[in-house]
């Protein structure tokens, strides 16, 4: 597995140690692809450079973005760490089958590893952009692990899945971005909306199903622009009379 592929994706991070020590955990298996979103302090504060201890290129190297939408921009896969049980369920995965299957995904766009605030986590809305909801499987009666430490196991499975995995050309279609899901999202819901179907349902939670239905079917880009051109005919009545 590329090292260069992988992204490291901190979300609105709140105390510059955690990030610097993040960049530790991250540099002692090979990863140096950072990606701050909205971080509320600064990633290159002494307290982080000093927690970093030697790993300060992959803080100097980090991106800071405005949204989780822009830190994916590109990725082909996307796993959300979320220690929580959520009311609606996202597809989710253990940690060892999730590096696994990272470590087998062929192509060249990147893939992420998302994880949320220190006290709150990641809302149901972020790990909408996700493909797979990953728990680390710590005890139930005790499972408070660290930002840094939930990196650092992240980034030893990601290493050892790597080891065991020799990639070679991909021999189908690779699944389509995270990028170009979310533009398909936005007008399946744009469809669903001027039907009048999501009048009938929670919309909220009839969308975060849909997304669900099709992040795990995992459609090709070519399915992707045929989906769209299907709900581009829907929204276009004209063109039935053709």
């Amino acid at each position: 597995m590329s090292v260069e592929r992988t992204r490291i994706v901190l979300v609105g991070t709140t105390h510059p140690g955690n990030i610097g020590a993040t960049a530790r955990a991250m540099r002692t298996m090979g990863l140096t692809r950072l990606e701050l979103v909205d971080p509320q302090c600064d990633p290159l504060d002494p307290e982080a450079l000093a927690r970093a201890a030697r790993a300060e290129s992959v803080l100097h190297e980090a991106r800071v973005h405005p949204d989780l939408d822009a830190a994916l921009a590109g990725c082909r896969l996307v796993f959300g760490l979320s220690a929580r049980s959520r009311a609606e369920r996202h597809p989710q995965l253990a940690l060892r089958p999730a590096a696994e299957r990272a470590a087998g995904e062929g192509g060249d766009e990147p893939m992420a590893w998302v994880f949320g605030r220190e006290r709150t986590g990641l809302t149901n809305a972020e790990l909408d952009r996700c493909h797979f909801r990953v728990q680390i499987p710590a005890d139930p009666e005790y499972s408070s692990l660290n930002l840094a430490q939930s990196v650092q196991l992240v980034a030893w499975e990601l290493r050892m899945a790597g080891r065991q995995t020799h990639l070679g050309a991909a021999a189908e279609e690779q699944p389509a971005a995270a990028d170009t899901l979310e533009r398909f999202f936005d007008h399946l819901e744009e469809m669903a909306g001027a039907v009048g179907f999501l009048d009938r349902h929670n919309p909220e939670l009839t969308m975060r199903r849909l997304r669900n239905i099709y992040r795990r079917a995992r459609p090709t880009e070519d399915e992707v622009r045929m989906l769209r051109g299907l709900l581009s005919h829907i929204l276009n009545p004209r063109r039935w009379r053709q």
